[in-house]
């Protein structure tokens, strides 16, 4: 397989695999996000109405997809782990929803309602990627969600983005509980709240986009701390095994490799490529970067 580039620094240097993805002709790759399964398995999240949840092995080798016309604006997607297998859960920024899936697609549970936006004064009509600009007020959920994550207990932590400013928490059995945020700038506010990671000491990492920084919550909603590295809309978060962050910072074409305290390790990239916006790390090290 052809390499590019040597990109990022020390001991969190890689060579680039530009050629990774063997897609077949027929198929029109467009990934919002990407996770990987305990089988090495790379899982897309792709803006194709007919092959939405695109699946490879971990040599680029493409080998099902899934989901057909159930999905109107592919989000986030993340393999966890509930009762020792694999289970696939996704964000549709669109139809408001989350949604349960086995590895092969088939729907286990959904939550949100399709189509329902709460009031956080930005128009029902309005799906722009700007809308978040019009946000006047906190909601419910859900208003053009972004991201979900699982605490130890099985609790959810969803953010609600770019038709609002909140987080949400929801039980283990999905029942509401309750939200925090509001637009803005200052500390625990957001604009854009994109990303979401629940690290080894129970924090909640947000990637806070269009304010350019991550803020660092406890599980009640308390703000901890503000990292503060420079950023440029940070996505999503890929925390591994040792505790280390990479982040695909989307509006620089930027990724950044980060500890849990905030501190950079290595960063690659170029402004010029804008909408870096995935990321996932398989049991080798190797990183897979989603762009649409």
């Amino acid at each position: 397989m052809p390499l590019g580039p040597i990109v990022g620094s020390g001991k969190y240097t890689y060579k680039v695999h530009e050629a990774w993805q063997q897609v077949p002709e027929w198929l029109d790759m467009r990934p919002a996000a990407v996770t990987v399964d305990s089988q090495d398995r790379v899982f897309c999240f792709n803006r194709n109405d007919a092959h939405p949840v695109v699946i490879f092995d971990r040599d680029g080798k493409f080998l099902s997809s899934w989901g057909e016309g159930m999905f109107k604006f592919p989000h986030a997607i993340r393999v966890v782990q509930e009762g020792g297998k694999d289970v696939v859960w996704v964000c549709d920024e669109h139809h408001q929803q989350f949604m349960k899936f086995t590895p092969d697609g088939k729907l286990l549970q959904t939550i949100g309602e399709k189509g329902h936006r709460s009031d956080t004064g930005v128009p029902d009509d309005d799906f722009a990627s700007s809308a978040w600009q019009k946000v006047t007020h906190g909601g419910g959920p859900f208003n053009l969600p972004t991201d979900i994550a699982f605490a130890s207990d099985g609790s959810m932590f969803m953010t609600d983005g770019y038709g609002n400013a909140r987080v949400h928490k929801f039980s283990p059995n999905a029942e509401y509980q309750f939200s925090w945020g509001e637009p803005g700038k200052a500390p625990g506010q957001f604009n854009l709240p994109h990303g979401i990671w629940i690290d080894s000491r129970g924090r909640l990492l947000i990637g806070d986009r269009e304010n350019d920084r991550v803020q660092i919550f406890d599980q009640s909603g308390k703000l901890l701390s503000v990292w503060p590295i420079e950023l440029i809309g940070p996505a999503f978060f890929y925390v591994d095994p040792d505790d280390i962050v990479y982040i695909p910072e989307h509006n620089g074409g930027m990724v950044s490799i980060v500890t849990l305290d905030g501190e950079r390790l290595a960063r690659w990239g170029d402004p010029i490529h804008r909408s870096v916006h995935g990321i996932w790390g398989d049991s080798h090290g190797d990183i897979y970067v989603g762009s649409w």
